[in-house]
């Protein structure tokens, strides 16, 4: 097919998160302003500075046949739930070829892992090291793969289009949706099943976020220790799940009578190069993006009403990402609601761009912002309207909304969505 410039909308979305084991429970745990963040039980996360974590709420294991299970590494579990869920809210009843709606080649599967299959990888060392060479499971590489959960989601829905994994640590999931909607813009796929997933609640990144000084070490009070924008924050906290969503032309949407939460605009895409870690402090990496979604899209500052920010409770990140908005939008951010979910799911790394997709896509179908929890003192340097206290109606009319999603070495992702 010719190159086009298709217009993209969703059709399907799927989660599984520290607040509930779908998309729905998970919105009634954002809207209710719930934390997702628990202590972390167990002898070997005992002697860590860090003890807590934003756990998924149902685990996969619950949830997957353990023939299947087995075979899968917990983030690509979480990324099969997620899309399952996806595909049939989408009106798809089987794969791709069975359910005549879609054909194979037609097909997608984009879905982002900023670290992959970690705890398959180290689990399988110890058993290395404990139990010896012939205990290792042969399954093991397909499992540790980055792509695995891209591979595994491709094979479930018999997608033939393209299967990718965009690595760009927490921005991958975002970064993934973006590739996605490039790919049905240029006429590569029709549809796409894309998102992020994550699954590193192990004692090894723990300890090694926490001597980066990254991680809240808030044991005593979990459900209070992700608090972006408050003059207290001290860092992030880890959580796991999947977002999925289902990515779809308008055209083919319309033909099968597909219902459509709200249309892709595009994205905006930077580099910091600035630090391998370290936030650009201006937020110029930020506004770069920014203006690259301007610039590629007909998106005009004046629409955008909400905006779902990065924001991880870190004390430069959560600044720089303001003054970005600040210095693109001028006084339209003043009209912006602007939610901070992390402060309930935790950092999904990988996985937040795509759980943080579906939570604004559900904003503006929905037409209502989640609140920002913790925020007990606002930081004054925080110049934006931060909803808090309680989730916030949304203008009528057609409006927009921004999901923000940044990554370590310098990764900016910017992606924006219309009411229809």
């Amino acid at each position: 097919m010719s190159s086009t410039n298709r217009t993209v909308v969703v059709t399907g979305i799927g989660a599984t998160t520290p607040l509930g084991g779908d998309s729905a429970s998970t919105w009634e745990g954002l809207i209710a302003g719930r934390s997702g963040v628990r202590p972390l039980e167990g002898e070997r996360f005992a002697e860590l500075p860090v003890k807590i974590a934003a756990t998924a709420a149902v685990d996969p294991g619950d949830v997957l046949p353990r023939p299947l299970a087995r075979k899968l590494d917990r983030s690509a579990q979480f990324a099969v739930i997620a899309a399952r869920e996806a595909w049939a809210d989408a009106g798809y009843t089987a794969p791709a070829g069975e359910d005549e709606k879609i054909v194979p080649e037609r097909l997608g599967s984009v879905i982002a892992s900023g670290i992959g299959g970690v705890t398959t990888l180290l689990d399988q060392y110890d058993v290395l090291k404990e139990k010896g060479v012939r205990r290792v499971s042969p399954h093991t590489v397909p499992m540790l793969m980055p792509n695995s959960p891209s591979a595994n989601v491709g094979l479930e829905v018999n997608a033939r289009a393209g299967v990718h994994t965009p690595v760009s640590a927490c921005a991958s999931g975002a970064e993934a949706i973006g590739y996605a909607v490039e790919m049905i813009r240029t006429g590569r796929a029709d549809v796409v099943v894309a998102g992020g997933t994550e699954a590193a609640i192990h004692p090894l990144p723990i300890a090694a976020f926490a001597n980066m000084m990254a991680m809240s070490k808030s044991n005593d009070e979990p459900e209070k220790a992700s608090r972006p924008y408050d003059t207290g924050r001290d860092g992030f906290v880890l959580g796991e799940g999947a977002g999925v969503v289902v990515l779809e032309s308008e055209e083919h949407a319309k033909a099968r009578g597909a219902r459509v939460y709200c249309e892709v605009l595009g994205q905006g895409l930077s580099a910091d190069s600035h630090h391998i870690a370290q936030p650009e402090p201006t937020g110029r990496g930020i506004a770069a993006a920014m203006r690259n979604l301007l610039d590629s899209t007909d998106l005009k500052p004046s629409e955008v009403v909400h905006l779902n920010a990065h924001a991880t409770s870190t004390p430069q990140g959560d600044t720089a990402e303001i003054k970005a908005l600040r210095n693109v939008l001028g006084d339209d951010l003043d009209h912006v609601a602007i939610s901070a979910t992390k402060s309930m799911t935790g950092h999904l790394l990988g996985g937040a761009g795509g759980i943080e997709t579906v939570a604004t896509v559900l904003a503006l179908h929905h037409r209502l912002a989640p609140p920002t929890i913790n925020v007990d003192e606002l930081d004054p340097e925080i110049d934006a309207d931060i909803v808090r206290g309680e989730a916030r109606p949304l203008p009528e009319g057609t409006v927009a909304a921004i999901n923000n999603s940044f990554g370590f070495g310098g990764h900016n992702v910017v992606l924006a969505f219309r009411t229809v």
